[in-house]
């Protein structure tokens, strides 16, 4: 009543929000995609490409932008093909009510550096095998073709700067299964769990340089298992180009018992989805 305006915006009724699908600021998020009642089981993870090794201090805004989308990127692209022309993009964070920008803007700001590709800034990575350098998320997109995970490997403070949701739930939508780093933000790292993203963190003295990793290994993490305990040590195989393993033990920074359900079924969203139909 004191606004009349608002109430001359049309508007949906009922129950159900009515999505429209031909918008580009706000669509139905994938996150119950494929949602079942019974949690999944925690496994190992076998046969992971590195989809990016970062330096220190990667922070949120590196890995999630806010600011302005570029024409040429994956997702100016996506909004281009949806008949926005470049002076209405906005930004990232005025379109972070849809998840196909802000997945394809994950990892995109212009100046984060992928040491896979060396000398480079931007969204970019090298797909294996053979290294072709492209886009991230659609070097993403075509590992999800073959049902390849992915993993992320960083330095110290990986995560450092504000807690941006979309930082976690943007590596989550590419199908990134766990990150590897030296050492954590604390509300990132928490994030991530709460987004069924696996936190490892490397012993002291180890990290990507002094493993010399460059991004045309694969990667297992063993010792996962439905008896998963808070903090405890994993084993991170590393299998090169010419078919070398070297064993490396991590640590799991799911850091307490809450945390392990909720990487069990998938997410905080369906932990607590379930939780909800459960009770009625």
């Amino acid at each position: 009543a004191q606004n009349p305006k608002w109430n001359e915006i049309p508007v949906s009724t009922g129950s159900v929000f009515d999505w429209d699908s031909r918008s580009t600021y706000i669509q139905e998020p994938p996150f119950f995609r494929n949602f079942s009642l019974q949690p999944g089981m925690i496994a190992e993870i076998r046969g992971a490409r590195p989809l990016g090794i970062f330096g220190d201090s990667v922070t949120t805004d590196h890995i999630s932008p806010a600011g302005n989308i570029k024409k040429n990127s994956p997702a100016g692209k996506y909004l281009i093909e949806n008949g926005i022309e470049p002076f209405d993009f906005n930004s990232y964070g005025a379109r972070r009510g849809n998840d196909r920008v802000m997945t394809r803007g994950t990892f995109a700001n212009v100046r984060i550096k992928n040491l896979m590709v060396p000398g480079v800034e931007g969204g970019v990575t090298k797909f294996q095998p053979g290294g072709e350098v492209m886009n991230l998320y659609d070097a993403a997109m075509k590992y999800a073709q073959t049902k390849t995970p992915m993993v992320v490997l960083a330095g110290q403070e990986y995560g450092t700067g504000s807690s941006r949701d979309w930082a976690a739930k943007g590596a989550n939508l590419l199908g990134v299964k766990a990150v590897v780093a030296q050492s954590f933000e604390r509300i990132h790292r928490s994030n991530l769990v709460g987004m069924g993203v696996l936190p490892l963190q490397f012993k002291e003295g180890t990290n990507a340089q002094t493993l010399k990793l460059e991004g045309a290994e694969t990667y297992d993490v063993m010792g996962l298992s439905p008896a998963l305990r808070p903090q405890q040590d994993l084993t991170l195989r590393i299998t090169r180009a010419n078919g070398q393993t070297e064993n490396v033990t991590v640590t799991c920074r799911i850091d307490t018992p809450i945390e392990v359900d909720y990487y069990q079924h998938g997410g905080i969203l369906p932990y607590v989805l379930r939780q909800l139909l459960s009770e009625n």
